[in-house]
């Protein structure tokens, strides 16, 4: 294996609103969504606690984590590349943030995350939930004093950006064109909540989101002009 992909944590969060009923709410959380729900865009008629339900899940002010996959590569006895992939979901967040510290404490100090626009989304929101839920925050997301190139996270959204700022390509358009397959298990992100609360179907969007690890792990060997995985050589913890 090449030596800079053995300290790799390739990863993918799934979150959802913090609740599915925005009446029971705190008043005060009430106050704060209602001022934020003031400056996003929305379609004539929505009110706040319909958007509450539509965006809530992707502000960590709002939301919780309810999935965590993660990949590492390994080397098969055939020498080819593998990959190990497990996933940390429930309906207990602080049960499931503390689960996924006890492993990252259990690595090397070095590791290095990599997930698709990781770096504004899945590191800080992590970061975040975990310190509402008073869980002290492991090394590799313990940035406070680091300066920027002291953090070494890897994010593909930002190395195919190639410095341009303003460009935004998912992860499913990159797997498209470097023909990566791609299993979506008929959900996107945006369904997320709603197949959590209205459909009660958590082990569906943990398929999905190992899936994710999967897709973005093949979409790193691509851009690095490393062969894709074979199946078989895929494993699910």
């Amino acid at each position: 294996m090449i030596p800079e992909l053995r300290d790799i944590l390739f990863l993918d969060i799934e979150t959802v609103a913090s609740t599915d009923n925005f009446a029971s709410l705190d008043e005060r959380l009430k106050t704060q969504w209602s001022r934020k729900a003031s400056f996003l865009k929305r379609e004539e008629g929505v009110t706040d606690e319909q958007l509450f339900h539509q965006r809530a899940g992707i502000y960590a002010e709002f939301g919780k984590v309810i999935c965590i996959a993660v990949g590492k590569l390994y080397d098969t006895e055939s020498g080819e590349l593998g990959l190990k992939t497990k996933a940390y979901y429930g309906h207990d967040e602080k049960v499931l943030l503390t689960e996924f510290k006890s492993m990252l404490d259990k690595l090397d100090s070095n590791i290095r995350f990599c997930a698709h626009n990781g770096k504004e989304f899945d590191y800080p929101y992590m970061s975040r939930r975990m310190l509402v839920n008073g869980i002290a925050l492991p090394v590799p997301l313990n940035l406070a004093g680091k300066k920027s190139w002291e953090v070494n996270h890897l994010d593909t959204m930002e190395l195919w950006k190639f410095g341009d700022y303003k460009h935004y390509t998912s992860l499913d358009l990159l797997a498209a064109i470097f023909n990566i397959p791609s299993s979506k298990n008929g959900i996107d992100g945006s369904q997320v909540n709603s197949v959590y609360y209205k459909e009660k179907d958590l082990e569906r969007i943990k398929d999905y989101c190992v899936s994710d690890v999967v897709v973005l792990t093949q979409l790193y060997l691509r851009m690095k002009g490393v062969p894709l995985i074979a199946e078989p050589n895929i494993i699910n913890a």
